[in-house]
């Protein structure tokens, strides 16, 4: 038996039927009229948004829309949060649906001249990857008649250690390399457009507050050191996010609350020229990712040479994370659940696959459950990011996840 994550605070004290927003799993099944689904509750993320601005009063929170893009659930995250951070047009345009334009930014090392276009029609934020990129939107800038609005992408001297995808402290196709990041700056001020500060992120999913700590400490040293050298005070800070939340067997929970202390120690201490400079924090799955549950149902049951099979209605189509192929070296079990019998003690031994032709679809790796049936629900946790907009729905042509908001 290979062990698995824990279940998130709000459904570990269960037992018996799986309760998400008061509904029991099997409601949500009958309500969305079949298996698969994702159920996100957006009372957790409020509770997540919460806990963040107790921790930190003095800090903007943005929310990255790659970690859930459904439409629904960005209308109800978008006044919990002081800005949206986009990385297509795509998303550009459910953000400007929920969120006035100056409250949002772009990002990504490949924006097409239609974005850089459409970005600054909108009068969003504009997050430079690079000079090339850097120059097209002024030029296209200049083509419309427009000002836009345009902060600077730096790829940090640092990464952020421990983390799940290193973002900083090497060679990158995000960002504008720190050392050559003033002269960017300065071309941009020059150029009369709307200067509107820095984004630095060092990298995502990381467990460590320390390594957090340490590195928000050393963004806002680099932060001073551009802003120096171009002689000029970025009105904001984006210090990137990279708070984790606990996947697998052995992940604790972040200590938002010790991060939080010594930003604001940090940020009273900031150098003179950030001391009219406003600082936020993007964050994308620790917002959303313990909200949501993959629910999928049980088709059939079998044996294998001496190992039980449990096969089910949905897998990596929907929810590559939890198959291990999204951003994992080793593959880890997610938390996994029956949904008529969560946190009862292990009976059997099985492997959860999807219907996929492949040995890649593979949802839970002998884990210990209770013993099930074909019509039984599985429930796997922490699907409130990169789940169903990140797994390849069209893969072997199988019907897309339903999807509801509580």
């Amino acid at each position: 038996m290979k062990p698995m994550g824990p279940l998130p605070a709000e459904f570990a004290r269960q037992t018996g039927d799986l309760v998400i927003a008061g509904r029991s799993a099997r409601d949500w099944v009958a309500a969305a009229g079949d298996t698969p689904l994702f159920v996100y509750d957006t009372a957790i993320i409020a509770a997540r948004v919460a806990r963040f601005r107790a921790a930190f009063p003095c800090v903007d929170l943005h929310y990255a829309i790659k970690a859930n893009p459904h439409p629904m659930l960005i209308e109800r995250v978008a006044p919990m949060v002081d800005g949206l951070d986009v990385a297509s047009a795509g998303e550009l345009a459910k953000a400007l649906a929920v969120k006035a334009a100056g409250a949002i930014s772009f990002a990504g090392p490949g924006k097409r001249d239609g974005e850089l276009d459409a970005a600054i029609r909108a009068g969003a934020t504009l997050n430079l990857e690079s000079e090339g990129e850097a120059r097209r939107a002024l030029v296209i800038g200049e083509r419309l008649g427009m000002t836009p609005r345009l902060a600077v992408r730096v790829n940090p001297d640092v990464e952020l250690r421990g983390s799940g995808m290193r973002m900083g402290g090497r060679p990158s196709p995000f960002g504008i390399d720190a050392s050559r990041a003033a002269a960017v700056i300065r071309l941009v001020i020059d150029s009369g457009a709307d200067w509107r500060g820095l984004h630095i992120y060092a990298g995502s999913q990381a467990l460590d507050p320390q390594a957090i700590i340490d590195t928000q400490a050393a963004t806002i040293a680099l932060a001073a050191r551009l802003a120096d050298a171009a002689g000029a005070t970025p009105s904001l800070v984006n210090l990137g996010g990279g708070f984790g939340v606990p996947y697998f067997s052995g992940d604790t929970l972040l200590d938002v609350e010790s991060i939080g202390a010594a930003l604001r120690v940090a940020i009273d201490d900031r150098p003179p020229v950030l001391r009219d400079t406003r600082f936020a924090i993007e964050l994308g799955r620790w917002l959303v990712a313990e909200s949501g549950v993959y629910l999928t149902r049980i088709i059939d049951r079998k044996e294998s040479q001496g190992e039980t099979f449990i096969v089910t209605d949905g897998g990596l189509n929907h929810q590559l994370a939890a198959s291990g192929n999204f951003g994992t070296v080793v593959r880890r079990n997610y938390p996994i659940a029956l949904a008529h019998a969560v946190n009862e003690p292990p009976v059997e031994t099985v492997s959860v696959v999807g219907p996929l032709c492949t040995p890649l679809d593979r949802l839970g790796d002998h884990v210990g459950l209770p013993v099930s049936e074909p019509g039984d629900l599985v429930a796997i946790f922490l699907a409130g990011a990169y789940g169903a907009s990140a797994s390849p729905t069209a893969f072997l042509g199988h019907d897309p996840a339903s999807e509801c908001i509580a």
